[in-house]
């Protein structure tokens, strides 16, 4: 009996011991780390002119929710912000119509981790009112003398228009040189998605390819394309390097492409990104 008693005793200052070594709490335990939340900041977003409306009520909102912290924000085309950005334009987020112009400051050294898609657009057709041009259909953005107002090469609307227009040129009923015929009605280019609607709803063209969501923010006729035709332009954004609150600026981008920001973009036609 006596053995015994020793025995559990020398067991339960071992116990002691070992806890009294550990802090006094078990060592298969640990407490859960905390998700830091981002201090206040002054941001800079350079974005694409698509989203132009989108994120004026991204920025209150934003704003609102992370109380102390400001945003201003430059909307241009996406191809002109990311070589200012290359140069040493000022900017903590790069918002792009496009994957393209993300992944060259990725790939340039320019941005600060990987980029992240946060929307989708589709494309239709835009007409002035009373359709001075006659356009019934996708196929009459071939008829001659018809006039298209576009955008510069570089600007990402343009290379989904002709993607969209390549795609149009395989389907029954169609001509083959349907996208030489579309080219050779282009009659002005220029910055951007919004200066193309700003022509058309001025009457300085006849048609034009843009964003769902232009189309949608300002009145204008609109024709739809074929579903097996039409273009997805996927949106993705990147944190700057040379941004001077990368913390914060990485935490808007999370937000934008979370539900909060995934619920703005949508009531403005954006989908999300998968």
């Amino acid at each position: 009996m006596i053995r015994r008693t020793a025995t559990l005793f020398s067991n339960l200052l071992l116990a002691g011991v070992l806890v009294a070594c550990s802090g006094g709490r078990p060592t298969t335990s640990s407490a859960p780390t905390a998700v830091a939340t981002p201090p206040p900041a002054a941001l800079t977003i350079l974005a694409a002119a698509s989203l132009g409306g989108a994120l004026d009520e991204l920025k209150g909102t934003y704003e609102s929710s992370h109380p102390g912290t400001t945003i201003t924000i430059s909307t241009e085309s996406s191809a002109a912000l990311e070589t200012q950005i290359e140069q040493g334009a000022p900017a903590d987020v790069f918002l792009s119509a496009d994957t393209t112009n993300p992944q060259k400051l990725v790939d340039g050294g320019f941005a600060k981790g990987s980029a992240v898609a946060f929307a989708r657009n589709r494309l239709l057709i835009v007409v002035p009112h009373g359709n001075p041009g006659g356009i019934n259909s996708p196929a009459d953005l071939a008829k001659p003398g018809l006039r298209i107002v576009a955008a510069g090469d570089s600007v990402p609307i343009t290379n989904y228009a002709n993607q969209l227009v390549a795609n149009l040129a395989k389907l029954p009923g169609y001509p083959a040189d349907f996208a030489a015929k579309y080219a050779a009605n282009i009659v002005t280019k220029v910055e951007n998605v919004t200066a193309i609607v700003a022509q058309i709803q001025l009457g300085q063209g006849d048609a034009a390819i843009v964003y769902l969501t232009d189309a949608k923010a300002i009145p204008l006729d609109t024709y739809g394309v074929p579903d097996e035709a039409n273009v997805l332009a996927t949106y993705a954004g990147v944190v700057v390097k040379a941004s001077s609150v990368p913390v914060a600026a990485q935490a808007f981008l999370d937000w934008l492409a979370g539900p909060d920001g995934q619920a703005i973009l949508a009531t403005f036609g954006f989908m999300p990104p998968t």
